[in-house]
């Protein structure tokens, strides 16, 4: 059973735990910042980015797809900002007309061009391939100590873990001038703070968490954990500091449960086959969401402190 479990979930959970935590904390700060909506547009429009890059240079790896996910990332602010101040339209519409248009220009790239044979394709795109993520080298715990049976983990594990370390990080080392630029953006500004250098690197940040994610996990739990790991957290709690300590526990349990749910949950209703990981995983952080909603003790209206 242990070697069974090592072989075909423990590097799935791990992906998804990691991906589920590297899109959380950065999402903390653009709720904060009434920016939710920019998580969104950046899980749609990492999509346009990587068929480019995959078009451009003929290759899904790793390096490329950043590039073209940021690239994407930003032509997208851009573009934002072009439509809310030549439309003169407010901030949510012109997110919704960009990315919208750009993800549906990543939906007719997959379908025009040849990228079914590298699995990149609309369904791949939406879901991920989380379940596939298994450790076959692996023969139970001890393999966690085996060189040669690490060298054959998933490729998506050690990124995705790489940029959930990189997101923690940068967190704890930005932490005062993200505070003050997402609090007190006249004071930031009066101190010397670059806020919309800030804003911009925040936004960059969030599209790297989005591009590592997104092939494993797909756009579904991307847009999820952007949002409601942040959203519950901000519900139970009116410190910054606990907010981004409890949206990475509701990220990570969030991913557990849906991950657990979506392969013995049908079974246990009497059905005969599992369903969607990544569908799961972002029900149960909906789930979670509205329970906070329901009874958590932060007020819907209330700010965060930005102390703690």
């Amino acid at each position: 059973m242990g070697a069974e479990f090592v072989q075909f979930s423990l590097t799935p959970l791990l992906i998804g735990v990691l991906a589920a935590i590297a899109c959380a904390l950065p999402g903390n700060f653009l709720i904060l910042r009434r920016q939710a909506l920019i998580g969104d547009a950046i899980s749609h429009v990492v999509l346009p980015g990587i068929v480019v890059a995959f078009l451009v240079t003929g290759t899904v790896a790793t390096m490329p797809m950043l590039i073209g996910a940021g690239a994407a990332a930003l032509v997208a602010v851009i573009l934002i900002e072009a439509v809310r101040r030549l439309g003169r339209i407010e901030p949510g519409a012109a997110m919704g007309v960009v990315f919208t248009a750009l993800f549906a220009g990543g939906v007719l790239l997959l379908e025009q061009s040849d990228t079914s044979r590298v699995h990149l394709d609309v369904d791949h795109a939406l879901m991920g391939n989380l379940e596939t993520l298994i450790w076959l080298r692996a023969s139970g715990w001890h393999s966690l100590l085996d060189p040669v049976a690490l060298s054959h983990l998933p490729p998506e594990l050690p990124r995705i873990a790489l940029v959930a370390a990189l997101m923690g990080a940068l967190t704890l080392i930005f932490w005062r001038p993200l505070k003050l630029s997402t609090f007190d953006e006249g004071f930031a500004r009066a101190i010397g703070l670059p806020v919309s250098a800030i804003g911009l690197a925040l936004v960059i940040a969030a599209a790297i968490a989005a591009v590592a994610a997104f092939d494993a996990v797909g756009s579904i739990i991307v847009i999820a954990m952007f949002i409601c790991p942040p959203a519950t957290a901000r519900l139970m709690t009116d410190r910054l500091a606990s907010q981004i300590w409890l949206s990475v526990a509701i990220a990570a349990l969030s991913a557990v449960l849906g991950y657990v749910l979506a392969g013995y949950g049908p079974i246990w209703l009497g059905f005969d086959s599992a369903v969607s990981a990544a569908g799961m995983i972002a029900t149960v952080s909906g789930v979670m969401l509205a329970m906070a909603c329901l009874w958590g003790r932060a007020r819907a209206g209330a700010g965060v402190a930005p102390g703690g």
